[in-house]
Formats: C-alpha cells, structure tokens, sequence
C-alpha cells in the first residue's frame, strides 16, 4: 500500500485530462493547507489592521521574485539542463552552478539594497498606514526578503527534481511551504510577535528547499559557487526567460497597487481583498492550473512537430473542459460565498460583518474565474508556439485597464450614490462598513475578462478560423445548466434552513455541502440529458482509473 502510494508521485501521465485531474489533486492539497493558515491567522488577528500590514508586507518580496527569481523559472532551466544532461552530466553540474551563482550573489544584492529602500518605498506605497503600522511594515518586509532568495534556490533545484523524475519531494514543497507559515502562526508568533509570522514564512520557503536537497547529492548534481561563468549561457537564459518574467512582474506590480489603494481603506480591507483573492485562488488553480500545465508539454511536441491544425484542437478541448467546470463552480461559489467563507475563516475575532464582506469580494472576484482560467491555457499555448512577446503586451496593456477600472470604480463609489447603492444591495452588505473593498475586486475581475477577450481575438488571428462550434456549444451548455444549478443549490438553502443550526460550524457546512451537491447533481443531469459532450470524456477519464497514471506536477509560483 506504501509502495503504491509512493508510486503516485514518480510516475508520469499522457493524456490531458488524466494529468489535469491528478494535478488537481495536488495542487487541492496544497489549497487545503493553505487555506487553513488563512483560518488559523483570521482567528487570531479578524480583519484588522495588524493583518493588513502583515500581508503589505509580501508585496515588495513578492515583486522581487517575480522579477528576478522567475529567470531561474522551471519552463526556463528545464529545456538547457535536460540537454546538458543527455550529452554531459559534468556539463549540467557547471551549469547549474553557473546559474546558481550568477543568481545568489544577483538577489542577494537587490535584497540588500532594498533592506535599505524599504522604509522610503513602504511610506510611498502604502500612504493609508499610520506610522506605527508603517514602523511594523518595513521590519516585516525586511525580514520577508529571506524569501525570494530561498524560493528562487528552489526553483533551480526543482529543475533538477523534474528532470530527474523525483516528483514525490517536489510535489511536497509547496505543502511544506504552507506548513512553515502555519508553524510561525502557532509557534512562532506567541514567542516574537508579529515577526513570527515572518520567521515562519522564511522557514516554510527553507522547507520549500530543503526538501529537494536530497535528489542533488544522490543526482551528483549539486551546484557550486563559480568564477568560471560561461556569459553567453547565461545570455540565452535571461534572453529567454525576459517576456515572462515581465509578465509576472507586472501582475505583482499590480496588484502592488491596489493593496496600497486598500491601505487608504479602512482597517481591514487589505486583510478582505487577501483573503478574497486566496478563496478565488483555490478553484482557479484546480481548473486553470491544472489543464494549462496538463496541456502544455503535448502542445509544445505538436507545434514544433509542424501539426498546427492537432496543435490547435488540443488546445480547444482543454478550452472546452475548462468551460465545463469553472463555470458552475463560479455559480456555486456565488450563491454560496457566505457558507464558503463562513467555514474557512469565521472564528474567534473574524466576525460575522467581516465574513460578509469578504463573501462579497470573493463572488466579485470569481465572475472573472472563466476568463483567468482561459488566459492561464492560452499563455501557455503561445509559449508552446514560441511567441513569447504576444502574453507580455497582452499583459500589460490588460494591467493598465485593470488599474484604471479599479481606480474609476472607487471613483465612482465615492461620487455617484447609486453605484455605491447598487453594490451594497447586490450583495446584501449596506450595514457593513467598508464596502469599497469591493470596487477592487471589480476592477481586477473587469481586467481579467477583457485579457481572456483579448487572446481570443489574437487566437484568431494567429492561429487563423474561428472558435469551433464544439466550443459555443459547450459554453451555452455550461451557462444555462449552470443557471439552473445555481438556482437549485439556492433553492436548497432556503429548504434547509429551518432545520440546522446555522450558529453551529457542522450546521453551516451540511447545508452548504448539500447545497452544492444538489446543484452540481442537477448541472451533470441537465448535461446528460444535452448529450454534453465533456460529460462522456469525463466518465471515460474516471472509467480509465487516471490515478494508476504517472504524473506531471506544476511550477511552485503556480501553486
């Protein structure tokens, strides 16, 4: 049975929705964990101003990585060290220790010279906090920049466990990660105070790493550092790794932005918007993750095969199946938003008018999951055909639409009394305060569909045709299925509720449950009854037993 279950994690799949389901898998493992550190700190700290600035403070760390560290990126170390490794091992060993060098002494660097410029760059950025918050921000995210450095060692490590095929301490990273943060939360914060919250965010990217130790040394494959750097290998690397580098850069750059246009909210906000965006994280990586990744090695082979038309098949049946799940779970996740948050992180001080609001915020955000989920597989297709350039400037002119449409939509809560009218009674919130935390998540979910609206329309054009009409079917299919089981699980709630104790966790998550069971039940049955067609491809898929299959796991920065 050990065996077995070891097992799992070594070997490899090839069909695309195999992969896709067995990577959810993990990446739900990873969600799980990571969502019941959001509880343990909701707990502790409610939607306040202390968790606020706790969560600021991942924001100049996080940019950093995604500047930086994602030039040691697994999409980009894979392909020069698998080649290095089928002609020269000794070669691969001086490889990775030139990247490894150039890399450590880059970041550290950079992170010395923003342990300097943290102070200056925290009061432009987050103009909302007082100064003793600002005080707390700047030592936090001193301590925070421990973590790029040790999650970008990782990251050139990891090529090694992916090529090498060690997937089960791979697949482990990310939970560690999570389970150092829910170490500094329990253990460490009682002991240093807020920087113990920190401490176990460096120690949950030193597991991060340290796990994967291992596979170098039994590899022969641990780097060293180097005076001996061949430029021109390095030269290629950055060459490649420069437009999606500069794509992630700007996501965190944006989303920079609008935690310091939270700051000027009140206190809370940032720690709702964080926490709308982790709930909406957990079904997009599932989905989106899961088939974009599952998708990606076949679409690669098909390109560059010259099998364009297969090429371009391939990658509308992972569009299809996208369709097939996000959409219900977007309508599930709306009717049932304050089930969903309730559970997650309503105890101790998350009270009952944070829990709404974040419900509020999550289902404005999960509007956008479809389209973010869709944006996700057709980044990958363009890597896949080579164009590298397409995802930036999509990228970055979708950024500068988001930030617009979240400053218009303040703009507009703040001036005109029906917009700010019109959301509060959508969401049933008008007796809670600090509802323009919503207007945030509008602005993002509006720049997340116009990206998805903007590679469709490039897909056209580069890959020529229109969208099939599998693909109109599907999404029709979807929608109005999904209508109705968002209208059943509703229907559910109501029915149910004069018997359970909604005052009671097991209360609020057996009518949720049943809630959802009833409305995915009757999503799959209407789709039965339409002869959908992911519906027979899911059944042959379960039928086929995917977890005998060997698996493909996905980028840390993914999950």
């Amino acid at each position: 049975m050990i065996q077995r279950f070891f097992a799992l994690f070594s070997t490899k799949i090839e069909s695309l929705h195999n992969a896709a389901y067995v990577i959810a898998f993990f990446a739900l493992t990873s969600q799980l964990l990571g969502l019941i550190r959001d509880r343990l700190l909701a707990h502790t700290f409610g939607a306040s101003a202390s968790l606020d600035v706790y969560y600021a403070s991942f924001r100049i760390p996080d940019v950093i990585f995604a500047s930086i560290a994602s030039f040691v990126s697994l999409f980009v170390l894979i392909p020069f060290l698998t080649k290095r490794l089928e002609t020269d091992r000794r070669d691969a060993r001086q490889f990775l220790s030139e990247v490894t060098t150039v890399f450590t002494l880059f970041m550290v660097g950079s992170s010395a010279i923003l342990w300097f410029l943290v102070p200056s760059l925290s009061h432009f950025l987050y103009p909302g906090f007082s100064i003793n918050e600002l005080h707390v921000l700047v030592s936090l995210t001193r301590i925070l920049l421990l973590s790029p450095i040790l999650l970008g060692l990782s990251n050139i490590v990891a090529s090694v466990t992916q090529v090498t095929k060690k997937f089960f301490v791979y697949a482990l990273s990310p939970i560690l990660y999570n389970a150092g943060i829910i170490v500094g939360v329990v253990v460490f914060y009682p002991l240093f105070g807020m920087s113990g919250l920190t401490y176990g965010v460096v120690l949950g990217a030193l597991l991060h790493l340290g796990i994967q130790i291992p596979t170098l040394i039994t590899e022969r494959l641990v780097p060293q550092i180097t005076t001996s750097i061949v430029w021109s290998d390095i030269a290629s690397l950055v060459y490649v790794s420069i437009p999606r580098t500069m794509a992630l850069a700007f996501d965190q750059i944006i989303l920079m932005i609008l935690i310091g246009i939270a700051s000027r909210f009140p206190a809370g906000s940032i720690t709702v918007f964080t926490f709308a965006l982790n709930v909406n994280l957990a079904p997009l990586t599932i989905i989106g993750v899961s088939y974009s990744v599952a998708a990606f090695p076949t679409l690669v082979h098909l390109f560059s095969s010259g099998k364009k038309d297969v090429f371009v098949e391939h990658l509308l049946t992972a569009v299809r199946h996208i369709l097939f799940w996000s959409l219900p779970a977007t309508m599930l996740f709306i009717v049932l938003r304050a089930h969903i948050v309730r559970l997650l992180f309503g105890s101790g001080a998350f009270d009952w008018s944070a829990t709404r609001l974040t419900a509020a915020a999550m289902a404005m955000l999960v509007v956008s999951l479809t389209a973010h989920c869709i944006v996700l597989l057709f980044v990958r297709g363009y890597y896949a055909a080579g164009k590298t350039a397409r995802p930036f400037w999509v990228n970055v002119s979708t950024s500068a639409l988001t930030l617009c449409a979240s400053y218009g939509s303040v703009v507009l809560y703040q001036h005109v009394d029906w917009v700010r009218y019109f959301i509060e009674s959508l969401f049933r919130v008008d007796d809670v305060p600090g509802t323009i935390v919503i207007m945030l998540s509008l602005g993002y979910s509006v720049g997340m569909i116009a990206n998805a609206i903007g590679y469709v329309l490039l897909f056209r054009k580069d890959f020529g045709g229109h969208l099939p009409e599998s693909v109109y079917r599907t999404f029709w299919q979807s929608f109005a299925a999904s209508v109705i089981a968002g209208a059943s699980a509703y229907i559910t709630l109501r029915v149910l509720e004069p018997f359970v104790h909604l005052d009671s966790f097991m209360g609020v998550l057996s009518q949720g449950m049943s809630a959802a069971f009833v409305g995915f039940g009757i999503y799959i049955v209407i789709l039965v009854g339409l002869h959908n067609q992911e519906v027979a491809e899911m059944w042959h898929t379960l039928h086929a037993k995917f977890w005998r299959e060997k698996t493909i796991i996905p980028n840390p920065e993914e999950l």
